[in-house]
C-alpha cells in the first residue's frame, strides 16, 4: 500500500513564502561560511594522503517548491576548495538542501564537475543541532550515479554527511565516501571531508523580489 495520496496533482495549501522562517534544521546553515581547518583523506596509489584545503560555501534561500501536495522549504549552495596559498579550484560542488516538514526529512542533493552525482536523505527532527544523512549506490530514490570511468576506476557506493550545529554559531561536517578502487576491490577506500565553517555573510532572499 502506497505511503502517498491518490491525488498527486492537489497543490500544498498554507505554504508561507518566508523560506527562512521553515527551515528547520538547516536554519542555521543559511549564509556565507568560510573554512580554514579542512582535512581531506584521498585515495592514491601509494595508499591514503592527507591534503589541507580552504572552503567557501554559499548556503542561499530558495523560493518554496511543491511537486504536487509535497511541500520543500530550501537552500541552494554553491562549494568551492581551494588547497592554501592556490587560486586553482580543488572541488567544486552544487546542489541544494531540502527541508520537507511533512515527514521530517533533509535531502541534500549534490553534483560535481567529476561527472557525478547524488542524493542523500535522513529523518531530522526540526531542532535538530546533529543530523546525518546517506545515500546508497542500489538506491532506485537516494542515491549515486557516476560517469563511466567512474564507475570503473573509482566505483561509488556510500555516501554519508554528518552535520553538527554549534552553540558559538559555527558549524562543521563529516563526510565519509565509500570507494571501490580498482584493482582493491575487496578494501572499500573510505574517503573522509571534514571542515568547520563560520559565517561571513547573511543570507540574501530570491533577488527577483522587488
Amino acid at each position: 500500500m502506497s505511503e502517498f495520496s491518490e491525488d498527486v496533482f492537489t497543490e500544498a495549501s498554507n505554504i508561507d513564502t518566508n523560506t527562512l522562517n521553515n527551515l528547520g534544521p538547516l536554519r542555521p546553515m543559511a549564509g556565507v561560511w568560510e573554512g580554514t581547518r579542512g582535512l581531506d583523506i584521498k585515495p592514491k596509489a601509494d595508499g591514503p594522503r592527507k591534503q589541507a584545503y580552504v572552503e567557501r560555501i554559499e548556503l542561499q534561500p530558495i523560493d518554496p517548491v511543491t511537486n504536487g501536495p509535497q511541500l520543500f522549504y530550501g537552500l541552494r549552495y554553491l562549494i568551492l576548495i581551494t588547497k592554501p596559498d592556490q587560486v586553482k579550484t580543488y572541488h567544486e560542488q552544487v546542489g541544494y538542501w531540502l527541508w520537507e516538514p511533512a515527514t521530517s526529512t533533509v535531502i541534500q542533493t549534490l553534483a560535481i564537475p567529476r561527472g557525478q552525482i547524488a542524493m542523500a536523505s535522513g529523518v531530522v527532527a526540526a531542532d535538530a543541532k546533529s543530523f546525518e544523512l546517506v545515500a546508497l549506490r542500489e538506491s532506485d530514490t537516494y542515491g549515486i550515479r557516476s560517469n563511466p570511468f567512474l564507475e570503473f576506476g573509482f566505483k561509488t557506493t556510500e555516501y554519508h554527511i554528518k552535520v553538527t550545529i554549534n552553540d558559538d554559531g559555527t558549524w562543521g561536517y563529516e563526510e565519509d565516501t565509500v570507494m571501490l578502487i580498482r584493482g582493491k576491490e575487496d578494501e572499500p577506500f573510505h574517503h573522509v571531508d571534514r571542515n568547520l565553517l563560520s559565517k561571513v555573510a547573511e543570507p540574501t532572499p530570491n533577488p527577483m523580489v522587488r
